[in-house]
């Protein structure tokens, strides 16, 4: 048995036809169809300015790469220090576990990529050591 129903989508009323389900019920001859609502297309993303958002440093040789996603939640070492390879550097959080980011290298912390509270990517530069 087909029952109609009048559904209201974001204003526009549409008119459906629905087969009640039941334990004999024979299958229909004829497909019903009911209009799909049409959904509307997410407003376009505003583009940041460059001053919102300032462009990482370009990392040369001895950057250290972020290993995963996540958030800068502390920075242990200031530029122009010097740092011993496994030396916690910063703590990068990612799926609220606090990692330590150490040296891969004993030198000088010549630069310096993100700040406390930045999110990282795999493979942003973090810091430089020479």
């Amino acid at each position: 048995m087909l029952r109609k129903f009048k559904v209201n989508i974001d204003g526009k009323l549409y008119k459906v036809e629905l087969e009640e389900l039941g334990v004999e019920t024979p299958p229909s001859t004829s497909a019903a169809t009911t209009p799909k609502a049409a959904v509307p297309a997410a407003p376009a993303a505003a583009q940041p300015s460059a001053s919102a958002a300032p462009q990482a440093e370009p990392a040369g040789k001895g950057a250290q790469l972020a290993p995963m996603p996540g958030k800068i939640s502390d920075i242990r070492v200031a530029v122009g220090s010097k740092v011993a390879k496994n030396d916690v550097v910063l703590i990068l959080e990612a799926m609220k576990m606090e990692n330590e980011i150490v040296a891969e290298s004993s030198g000088t912390l010549v630069a310096l990529h993100v700040s406390k509270g930045d999110m990282v990517n795999p493979g942003d530069p973090l810091f430089t050591i020479a």
